[in-house]
């Protein structure tokens, strides 16, 4: 009994740690790699701005969290005017999805005005997060 009781411990306290590290990368946003060497991402069809950066979204109707990541894009792009805002429904374009190699959703990517993808984040980003990634681009 007490052995089954340490491994039940054991395994509830692996469980904590790995949502705690979860959750603490959720919204991150992380940079991806520009160089002329990398490899081109295909965004036909992403309707991505020529003349600003933009920021593409994959949601879908049964996803809850994407409702947070819509009203975070929404205000970000209201105080940012030059900022292009796309959100894919990954239902109803699967295609988007796999050429980006989105897995989860909330999927966020910010594409720089020569549709270069500088950044990208799975769960609901901060609006702070976002300012910061886009500053540079908006330079």
């Amino acid at each position: 009994m007490t052995l089954a009781l340490i491994a039940l411990a054991v395994a509830l306290g692996s469980a904590l740690v790995v949502g705690w590290a979860i959750r603490r990368r959720s919204g991150v946003l992380t940079s991806t790699s520009t160089g002329p060497d990398d490899p081109a991402i295909d965004t036909s069809g992403l309707v991505l701005s020529g003349t600003g950066p933009t920021i593409v979204h994959f949601s879908a109707v049964w996803c809850g969290p994407c409702a947070a990541v819509r009203r975070v894009v929404n205000q970000v792009c209201g105080e940012l005017p030059d900022v292009a805002h796309v959100e894919i429904d990954m239902d109803a374009d699967p295609g988007a999805a796999r050429r980006l190699s989105v897995l989860s959703l909330p999927t966020t990517f910010i594409f720089d005005a020569d549709g270069r993808q500088r950044y990208r984040g799975a769960g609901v980003p901060k609006a702070a997060d976002l300012h910061s990634a886009l500053a540079p681009l908006l330079a």
